[in-house]
């Protein structure tokens, strides 16, 4: 080529080039000219429905929807904004952990006796969410959702704020900002969106906020209400020493109890459970009920009934528990009079009766009405366990299927259960001592509670085994004797009644 030509060809794209800055500052110029008349000349009004309709076409043209989850829906909370809220944290989506701005917060808690400006926080009462702007992607079933914080201004100012356990609207004037989430996915997983992504952002939200609630302990007073204690007590079925296969077949059961919600609507009856803890003082019933709490996540409830005056009573008692918790009666052989039926007891003297007597007692009909009248229809996801010493002392009508579902008896520890105590409480799995232990483990009844008071005795393993060597032999020795003795007393008595039947035999 010609150096004619080639300048020739330099100078066209020379022209091309400044053509097309030229068409691209006179787009911008238009385009800016056109925002400052719309902003100065046209009303705000019209210039929303311009701007909704250009929206408008652009979303025809895209295969994207999006869906907006906002924080209230009139003065109603939106469940659907704090389950994002929840669901969005980065510990559940994983390129949640990606995003550059993060909102971290610390609910305050008015049963909280600490400091509160105490710099010790536990790591579970720390919330996190993502900050206004940022993206995350979400993957569920090989579809791509994303996810986006986004705010918009308003002229008033409303929202929902807690005091203390309780939440409330607020409306009133003043520029404000809300808060809102945008869901973005294709076109062609519509439906698949909304009966199956948000269903399960829902799901998971419900077991974030299960694990991270705090349990209460509840108490009837003499005024005749519920009232709460922080439950921090750490039993797990881990560290509860009881027989293996029944330890199985009860969590088996409350896993099944918890996800037959539509199972008990279908079959006509109230979602609740019964279970009896039976079996001598010091086996564990008490540690076991705070395990199943801590595994279901659900507050208790503890009945003293010597505390209740009316079987009115009992019933407002019962309907101001809440779902999802678990009511326990206590040594219930011993809170009321249960062993027989009312009729069969003898009426009082009319000298020490009074009008109010009926009224002012719990009666066995009472109780069993409590447990699956009517009323037990209260409330949702409940279970009702009752713990006694002697079984044999309950009326039959109290221990039937449909009111104690299930019976767990509580024994004397075994070689499982010591195991289980020494792993709690030395970490230990195995050691030469344990052969003889077990030995005098089946020969003698000692509790769990015995056993792991001896292991507490000492940090150091050797002295602790030891100790509890000697513990069992101990009772060994006073088992034997005390038999020794029975014996003794047995073979006199035998004695005695021989040389009475001789004597007669005589006179005669």
């Amino acid at each position: 080529m010609s150096s004619n030509g080639t300048s020739d060809a330099i100078a066209m794209a020379t022209t091309s080039n400044s053509s097309t800055k030229a068409l691209i500052i006179s787009a911008a110029t238009s385009a800016a000219a056109s925002a400052f008349f719309l902003h100065q000349f046209v009303p705000a009004s019209v210039q929303d429905q311009l701007i909704s309709g250009f929206h408008g076409i652009l979303s025809r043209l895209s295969n994207q929807l999006t869906i907006v989850v906002e924080e209230s829906d009139g003065f109603s909370p939106n469940r659907m904004y704090k389950a994002a809220e929840m669901y969005l944290a980065s510990a559940v989506v994983p390129s949640a952990s990606t995003a550059r701005r993060l909102r971290v917060t610390v609910p305050y808690d008015d049963d909280d006796t600490t400091d509160p400006d105490s710099a010790e926080v536990r790591s579970e009462t720390v919330q996190i969410t993502i900050d206004r702007g940022e993206e995350v992607v979400d993957f569920y079933k090989e579809a791509k959702f994303v996810w986006k914080v986004a705010v918009r201004e308003t002229n008033r100012q409303s929202g929902f704020r807690n005091r203390g356990r309780h939440r409330f609207f607020y409306d009133h004037g003043g520029p404000a900002e809300v808060k809102y989430y945008e869901l973005t996915f294709h076109k062609k997983h519509r439906d698949f969106a909304i009966k199956s992504y948000l269903p399960h952002v829902l799901q998971r939200a419900k077991a974030i906020r299960d694990e991270a609630k705090t349990l209460r302990l509840w108490a009837n007073n003499e005024d005749e209400m519920w009232t709460p204690v922080k439950l921090r007590h750490p039993a797990t079925f881990n560290a509860v020493a009881m027989d293996e296969e029944k330890k199985k077949a009860l969590i088996d059961d409350l896993s099944r109890f918890v996800q037959r919600k539509e199972y008990y609507r279908r079959i006509g009856k109230a979602w609740k459970r019964g279970y009896l803890l039976y079996g001598p003082p010091g086996t564990g019933k008490s540690t076991l009920v705070a395990a199943m709490a801590n595994f279901l996540r659900y507050d208790i409830y503890d009945l003293e009934l010597t505390e209740v005056r009316s079987n009115a009573i009992l019933r407002s008692l019962l309907i101001n528990t809440t779902s999802r918790s678990i009511l326990v009666i206590e040594d219930i052989d011993c809170s009321v009079e249960l062993q027989q039926r009312e009729k069969d007891k003898k009426p009082k003297p009319k000298e020490d009766s009074s009008p109010n007597d009926d009224e002012s007692k719990v009666t066995l009909s009472g109780l069993l009405n409590f447990v699956d009248g009517l009323w037990s229809s209260c409330g949702d996801e409940r279970i009702i366990v009752f713990t006694t010493n002697y079984k044999d002392k309950l009326d039959p009508a109290l221990l039937r299927p449909g009111r104690m579902d299930m019976h767990i008896h509580m024994g004397y520890c075994d070689a499982s259960g010591f195991r289980v105590l020494a792993s709690n409480y030395h970490s230990l799995k195995d050691h030469p001592l344990f052969s003889e232990i077990d030995s005098l483990i089946a020969s003698v009844k000692v509790t769990p509670a015995e056993v792991a008071e001896a292991l507490m005795r000492s940090d150091n393993v050797e002295i602790a085994l030891n100790g509890l060597i000697k513990m069992l032999n101990k009772k060994l020795e006073a088992e034997e004797a005390k038999k020794k003795e029975d014996a003794a007393l047995t073979s006199g008595k035998q004695d005695c009644q021989e040389e009475i039947t001789e004597e007669l035999s005589g006179s005669e």
